[in-house]
């Protein structure tokens, strides 16, 4: 049960799934891609026994468990809104919560429950996830109006839980909400999620999922992010891997390129949701669209510098010293 008799009023709550990811380094697999190098495949001999280097367990992660990570460590107010089973796994997690600042009043242990657990096949600078979602039985919890919500990854089953956010968010309608879509909110459909997207502030997503989410077979970033506006939300933000990333605006299509790695990517999990909260924390704290899509880029920058998608998260001031030595061709354009 949530413990949220004296809970505190938070600046941004985070709701989602938390996870256990156990990284399994990969040494004999090799991959099969097109000539374009999409649609790449992970292979390994079928039936043998395969060696690997190590693996790395890191507890309490997901992608609204790192944004609320993520925020605590910029210097926002966070909270999150998640479930976890009442084992050991789901205490380590509470655990890490907690040393990390992040409210844990509407954190639920799930007795009879496990927590998640994923197993990451990680082979390279990228990796492969297999995941399983426990059948907890969400419900939203009563919670103070916090100035922004950030939605992210929740399982299939979970329909009805997005649809309890959308009616509380139309009796909030000061709470401003940042939503990261996962795998099965992009399967919802755009048309069956059209509450939440209405009274989306800023919408992630990379560019191919926003093809998916539009229907529309294109690679234009301008027309597929005035598609998703077109469904409510006020900022759209695309990804485009190691091209770099674009904000969408008072129609108004700004880009960014990639802050430099020092050196070359170690493990990419977790890069997205660095990017996606820091840019909306920037958002709270006042900045503009051009300083967050400065901000952004930084923090997954860090992340996959190191294994798991927390380690490399950085503080404000961490962030902002090495914004004051970005080389001078890092800086936004207007497209």
């Amino acid at each position: 049960m949530f413990k949220n008799l004296f809970a505190k009023k938070y600046d941004i709550i985070s709701i989602g799934d938390t996870v256990t990811d156990a990284f399994i380094r990969l040494k004999e697999a090799h991959l099969t891609c097109r000539l374009d190098h999409t649609a790449c495949e992970i292979c390994m001999k079928y039936g043998d026994k395969i060696p690997y280097d190590f693996v790395e367990v890191c507890t309490a992660v997901g992608n609204s468990a790192n944004a609320a990570v993520s925020a605590a460590r910029l210097g926002a107010n966070a909270g999150l809104i998640t479930y976890l089973g009442d084992d050991q796994n789901g205490r380590e997690a509470l655990e890490v919560f907690k040393k990390e600042g992040v409210g844990t009043d509407y954190v639920s242990l799930e007795k009879g429950h496990k927590t998640n657990y994923h197993y990451v096949l990680w082979y390279e600078a990228d990796r492969t996830i297999l995941i399983k979602h426990e059948p907890y039985d969400y419900k939203l919890p009563a919670f103070k109006e916090p100035k922004w919500i950030y939605l992210s990854s929740l399982p299939e089953h979970t329909l009805p839980y997005h649809q309890a956010l959308a009616e509380y968010l139309k009796k909030h309608p000061k709470v401003k909400l940042a939503f990261q879509p996962g795998t099965f909110q992009i399967r919802f459909g755009a048309n069956t999620l059209a509450d939440l997207y209405a009274h989306t502030e800023i919408f992630f997503c990379n560019k191919e999922e926003a093809a998916t989410i539009t229907g529309i077979p294109t690679t234009d970033i301008k027309t597929l992010a005035t598609a998703l506006a077109a469904k409510g939300p006020k900022i759209v933000v695309l990804t485009d891997g190691p091209v770099g990333a674009y904000a969408y605006s008072d129609s108004k299509l700004y880009f960014i390129p990639p802050y430099p790695d020092p050196k070359p990517p170690y493990d990419r999990t977790g890069a997205g949701d660095a990017f996606s909260s820091t840019f909306t924390v920037a958002i709270m704290m006042g900045k503009s669209v051009e300083e967050a899509l400065m901000w952004a880029p930084i923090n997954s920058m860090s992340v996959v510098q190191q294994v798991g998608a927390q380690k490399g998260l950085l503080s404000q001031a961490r962030l902002v010293d090495y914004l004051k030595r970005a080389p001078r061709e890092y800086k936004v354009s207007i497209e």
